[in-house]
């Protein structure tokens, strides 16, 4: 196969796994919205307090582990063969299956003592149930980076997908189905994550499937005995190089999980009854679908630069810094869009999501953190992308113990706004210390003062025209949650196309750097014709 061919084969791959994490992304947050409306705001609070340690679990599944694996896959088979690669997936195996049953044990028989940590003692069922999915953790991360390895992706894709639609189907089939029967809300919050451990058997069955397919036309061979040095040279690098990327990918997850493991237990030490606790942690869990999805939108188109940099600084290196810059501005055209666009009309999307105004305050100032996390998200790509992987991966963690120990300071004076808060701090200090250390490596010069300046005053119109906008559509016979859901829905359209014909009217980007984004195409319309 010549050059041309193998780079083809490797960007459809690349491809076919971008579209399927796209997918599994959005059905994760959309999902959440007919979900909150069958189990109400308290059932939501239950659901989300433990879905972080799921979400750890579905990030190592998919994106940590099957990458670290098939990378390592590709080095072991060029250098020793088929082999070496086999030998590999033995040891992946192995040592996964090792991780998953500690991780399982450990969980399982503290759940009880981890829900009493959490203030709220009946979620230990919900625990030990999610302990218990991790135990299909090695079987679907090594048969993953298995087929990544060898350049087929559509066995990971097809999974992936698979496994979130079950899992989503069986989530609201049984919440509305117990909900109907009168189950208490705790059987009904909890008892989803039954749905976790069937999707994701589902997902085992169907690469398996593709396995022994593939395995039918492969040649047999007698693999030699592996040394103990051997096999602990393995699990170090796959344990090293799998904390890199791993904790990268869990930004939003290790968020979630600081204000599970403090949040509830705080505001009932602070003088909020148990229901009002409960109520208050359900309505601020609104904002996680809504930043998920507005962070879907701002990484994924910044994100899909990140590749080229690799490329540039190996074949192109004058071009680096300019590559960069790009990249920047791109997370922050679409973070300061997405973030500032919800804002606007956050009180009309909150009805239209979730049937009432509750908290809109609260998910209004949440909205920004779609631009911090975007901003977080990209640089850490980008530094990776440069080869520094472990420096994102510990300014992340560390990034996140601000945001849990800043939570005990603030929620005790703030309530639930103190968490918001927390999480600024938490996530301006990460972008703080990304941007020094991405500017302290290679002097590039980030933003421009005139392409912050057309950044913030398109947002600023943007915001004017939907504030009128909302006024003028309020005065038409509709009401209620159908006006809500007319002006939320066409309210964004409009705003996100008067806030990318302002910025890219005003020529931050060439013509070639529009036509490197998806999409890009399309945005051309936007410029000025010279």
């Amino acid at each position: 196969m010549d050059t041309n061919q193998t780079s083809t084969s490797i960007m459809k791959g690349a491809v076919i796994l971008t579209a399927a994490g796209i997918i599994v992304k959005l059905l994760s947050a959309v999902y959440r919205i007919p979900f909150q409306n069958i189990v109400g705001d308290i059932g939501f609070y239950i659901y989300q307090q433990v879905y972080p340690f799921y979400g750890i679990f579905l990030v190592l599944a998919t994106t940590g582990f099957p990458v670290v694996i098939s990378k390592l896959y590709i080095e072991q088979r060029t250098r020793n063969g088929e082999e070496g690669g086999r030998r590999l997936l033995k040891v992946a195996g192995l040592l996964l299956s090792m991780i998953a049953i500690i991780c399982c044990l450990t969980m399982y028989f503290s759940a009880d003592a981890l829900a009493y940590y959490m203030n709220d003692p009946q979620l230990a069922d919900s625990l030990r149930i999610v302990a218990i999915s991790f135990l299909i953790l090695p079987l679907v991360s090594v048969l993953r980076g298995f087929f990544q390895g060898k350049g087929n992706m559509m066995p990971t894709a097809v999974s992936q997908v698979s496994e979130q639609l079950l899992r989503v189907l069986f989530i609201l089939l049984y919440a509305y189905i117990l909900t109907k029967m009168g189950a208490s809300i705790y059987s009904v919050s909890g008892g989803v994550y039954y749905g976790v451990i069937l999707a994701s058997l589902a997902a085992f069955a169907i690469l398996l499937f593709y396995f022994i397919k593939e395995m039918k036309s492969a040649p047999r061979i007698r693999q030699k005995h592996m040394g103990v040095s051997s096999y602990f040279q393995l699990s170090k690098e796959i344990i090293v190089q799998s904390f890199a990327i791993c904790v990268s990918s869990l930004l939003l997850i290790f968020i979630q999980l600081a204000d599970a493991l403090n949040l509830y237990a705080l505001l009932t030490t602070s003088g909020f009854s148990e229901i009002e606790a409960k109520t208050l942690k359900g309505v601020y869990d609104r904002g996680q679908p809504l930043i998920q999805l507005g962070s879907i939108v701002a990484t994924s188109m910044s994100l899909s630069l990140v590749p080229i940099l690799t490329y540039v600084k190996i074949q192109q290196p004058q071009l680096l810094n300019e590559k960069i810059q790009l990249v920047i501005r791109v997370s922050l055209l679409f973070g300061v869009g997405a973030s500032v666009g919800l804002w606007a009309i956050v009180s009309q999307t909150n009805v239209m999501l979730f049937e009432n105004d509750k908290g809109s305050a609260v998910l209004g100032l949440m909205s920004i953190v779609i631009l911090l996390s975007s901003l977080v998200i990209t640089l850490a790509a980008v530094h990776q992308g440069l080869g520094n992987s472990f420096f994102p991966a510990w300014t992340i963690l560390i990034g996140v113990g601000i945001k849990y120990f800043l939570n005990t300071s603030f929620v005790p004076h703030y309530g639930i706004y103190g968490a918001v808060y927390a999480t600024y701090i938490a996530l301006a200090l990460m972008v703080i210390a990304l941007l020094f250390r991405l500017k302290w490596n290679q002097s590039v010069k980030l933003v421009s003062v005139r392409e912050l300046l057309t950044i913030l005053s398109s947002a600023i119109l943007m915001t004017i025209f939907l504030n009128l906008y909302l006024s003028v559509t309020a005065l038409s016979f509709m009401s209620g949650r159908v006006l809500a859901t007319f002006q939320s829905l066409t309210g964004a359209a409009l705003g996100a196309i008067l806030y990318l014909f302002l910025t890219i009217r005003s020529n931050i980007f060439t013509e070639a750097e529009l036509r490197q984004l998806p999409f890009g195409e399309k945005l051309l319309h936007f410029m000025k014709r010279r």
